[in-house]
């Protein structure tokens, strides 16, 4: 099986856009963006699957953090381009095992969010099937042309993550014995004020969400701008090694690029942000972490495991 990388690259080179599009970005960063006519803004259109074994389980997650859990993978996308969401559409396949209440009780968590993030849900589907799955689908909006994205760092630009990676990953390998661990996985927090801000205040160059592990993610936006990078230990989650905070997926942190010369606050509304390294020339894609060669081996979804 291929990578997840190499499959969408094989089929970006096949979906081209006409050039009567009003796409401006299509496959290959967190947001697709389209630009509608004479307007001051920019439409940011993402999707993102919830599947039972994957990225939930029965046995351990209520159907409200399932819930929570499936609008706020899309959400992080948004964030990570500076976007405010506007509406959301869900698609969900119901499984035998799950009961009325469960599904109640999954729109409730759902919902939730999406209150709080002013994120109407707007449509989407039901069916039936034999593993319980779900596709949301979010759309925000920015600023025209004000999007940030993956392909637009520069050489010297200086890296910088926010919050402390690894808590998520930890949460799955300790369960409910780390109770924040666990919530850092169960319940994940979209990083939405903190995009406004890089955009708007920070003018940051690049941008992306850590949903598969730093080294893997670094990688995609190396790749996207066609650079190197040299960077340190990330700050760790209480508790959290090394390995998983460098590899560990589903953070949903912001990992961030900016001029040299910008001055970049120590946190963001009780976030910190702290910087790792530095972008280069260089072989594009390779990353060394205290001057030794890193293996992106963060989470390939198509290989079914960290790789």
């Amino acid at each position: 099986m291929p990578s997840e990388l190499s499959f969408i690259d094989r089929i970006r080179r096949r979906a081209t856009l006409p050039r009567s599009s009003r796409l401006i970005l299509g496959i290959g960063d967190d947001c697709a963006i389209f630009r509608p006519p004479a307007s001051p803004i920019d439409l940011l259109f993402t999707t993102d699957l919830l599947i039972e074994g994957t990225h939930f389980l029965r046995s351990t997650h209520t159907p409200e953090d399932a819930g929570w859990k499936a609008l706020a993978r899309g959400l992080s996308d948004i964030a990570a381009m500076g976007g405010d969401p506007r509406f959301c559409l869900l698609s969900l396949a119901i499984a035998p095992w799950q009961t009325d209440r469960w599904v109640d009780a999954f729109y409730r968590g759902l919902l939730r969010l999406a209150r709080r993030e002013s994120t109407a849900l707007a449509g989407g589907d039901l069916s039936r099937a034999p593993q319980a799955a779900c596709d949301i689908v979010v759309c925000g909006d920015v600023p025209h042309g004000a999007a940030l994205r993956r392909d637009t760092a520069r050489p010297g630009d200086l890296l910088y993550v926010s919050g402390a990676l690894g808590g998520s990953a930890l949460g799955l390998v300790k369960g409910k014995r780390d109770p924040h661990a666990w919530k850092r996985h169960t319940r994940p927090e979209p990083r939405l004020s903190l995009g406004r801000f890089l955009r708007h205040s920070l003018h940051a160059s690049a941008a992306m969400d850590l949903s598969d592990g730093l080294s893997l993610d670094l990688r995609r936006l190396c790749l996207a701008s066609g650079l190197a990078a040299d960077i340190t230990a990330p700050p760790r989650f209480p508790g959290a090694t090394l390995e998983l905070s460098l590899h560990g997926g589903e953070d949903y942190e912001l990992l961030f690029a900016v001029p040299p010369q910008t001055n970049v606050p120590a946190g963001h509304q009780s976030l910190l942000l702290t910087p790792i390294g530095v972008l280069r020339k260089g072989r594009p894609g390779h990353i060394r972490l205290d001057g030794k060669p890193l293996a992106a081996l963060g989470y390939d979804h198509l290989r079914g495991g960290f790789r």
